[in-house]
């Protein structure tokens, strides 16, 4: 497995509560402000937002790959210390065609993101494709076969000096965070993770698969975190006991998804439950459009109305006309979707900053603001925590390093639990 990541889960077997944080998304501000970091940054790209066919960025995973790659170099970061993952690599975006094709464009899918250089493979194959019996649960032995079948492209694809690592797991997380209110969540049981990792081993095993499997990292789990529009459930050490103890006895780590808006005392403590890769994507973007609203509050006090960005307006606007990336998740009276468009927790807005008028109103607020430090009363006002830090001489007085630092005290609530 690439070396990077070996190095964790070498040392978590050690007993060291040693950890990486995966950072899931691509926004140029995010990836910027995690590319500043000193230490080896996991960058993951999804099924839906990079394919082969484009996915909803319009990247394929060979345009990501160059992507990322460039911010690295116009932000000083070494690739080397670079890697890059590919999550939910299966047939999901195709549920509602027939298997034969479906898994043929996962095959597809796969072999892009391995010729583009990403090293660390999430093979989801949990998911009921079309001509799938709908009245009972796609049995794990054929979502161990699929998972293989994918495995078999990879390992024909990867270069031999530098194979792929995987990791493996059924028991995913509603990706970008829950649709209802939870107070607890259902953590995975032992049984179910033993009797899967079994079952998926005999059948890599099977089909001549034994040292892919031995580059199989992770298990994704429920260790029982999540979040939703407007609520978060917190890590209970307690709950996930069994779990952490039984890992101690295998090869690999468990990855953890929804991991957004955990305490930092509850990411730490994942870590050393051997919850190692944390997942991490809503609440980085989410920092992001605070930051961009403070500035867009502190634009409406200093700028005249016509020069002004109109960013609130602007971006209600587009979601309004485009709303096939929000109108399925939030629920509610018009007031409540009103409020969930600019403030969930989930962050359904996280699609739109792409958006050309989008960009245009961010461009006039980064421009109308630029010019001029920004007045400590307004500071104070609408970004205290930033204020502080320019007044300590930590961060400059502009919009770009407020954003990146909103950001960033994100990311360090990770660095801290990884270590």
């Amino acid at each position: 497995m690439p070396h990077l990541l070996d190095e964790i889960i070498i040392a978590q077997k050690r007993g060291e509560a040693r950890g990486i944080t995966s950072i899931c998304s691509s926004h140029p501000w995010v990836l910027k402000a995690a590319l500043r970091e000193k230490k080896p940054v996991l960058i993951e790209s999804t099924c839906n937002q990079v394919n082969q066919f484009g996915g909803y960025t319009g990247m394929t995973p060979m345009d990501f790959m160059h992507f990322v790659s460039k911010l690295a170099g116009d932000n000083g970061f070494p690739v080397d210390r670079l890697i890059l993952g590919g999550d939910h690599l299966g047939p999901g975006i195709w549920q509602n065609e027939p298997a034969s094709s479906a898994m043929q464009k996962s095959a597809e899918m796969v072999a892009s993101y391995i010729k583009a250089g990403y090293t660390k493979i999430h093979l989801d194959t949990s998911m009921k494709l079309w001509d799938d019996d709908p009245s009972h649960p796609l049995p794990i032995e054929e979502a161990a076969r699929r998972t293989v079948l994918l495995a078999k492209v990879a390992e024909a694809t990867s270069d031999p000096s530098n194979p792929p690592c995987y990791v493996l797991g059924t028991e995913v997380p509603t990706p970008g965070g829950a649709l209802g209110h939870k107070e607890r969540i259902q953590v995975s049981s032992v049984k179910n993770v033993q009797g899967m990792l079994e079952i998926f081993q005999n059948t890599f095993i099977q089909a001549g698969l034994d040292e892919a499997w031995q580059r199989v990292l992770a298990v994704v789990v429920q260790p029982g975190v999540e979040f939703g529009d407007d609520f978060v459930v917190d890590y209970q050490p307690e709950t996930a006991r069994d779990l952490a103890d039984f890992i101690e006895t295998t090869h690999i780590v468990y990855e953890v998804h929804s991991t957004d808006y955990q305490k930092r005392s509850n990411l730490r403590r994942l870590v050393c439950d051997h919850f190692a890769i944390l997942k991490v994507g809503p609440a980085l973007t989410f920092a992001f459009r605070e930051a961009a609203f403070a500035l867009a509050l502190m634009e409406n006090e200093l700028i005249p109305v016509k020069q002004r960005s109109d960013l609130f307006l602007v971006l209600e606007e587009v979601m309004i006309q485009h709303p096939k990336h929000w109108q399925e998740h939030y629920r509610g009276s018009e007031t409540a979707m009103r409020i969930a468009r600019k403030f969930s927790l989930s962050d359904r807005m996280r699609y739109y900053w792409a958006y050309p008028q989008v960009q245009a109103a961010f461009g006039r607020l980064l421009k109308n603001l630029g010019d001029r430090p920004l007045p400590f009363s307004l500071l104070s006002q609408f970004a205290a925590l930033q204020f502080e830090k320019i007044r300590e001489g930590k961060i400059g007085n502009s919009p770009e390093a407020i954003i990146l630092d909103k950001i960033r005290s994100v990311i360090e609530d990770y660095d801290f639990a990884c270590l």
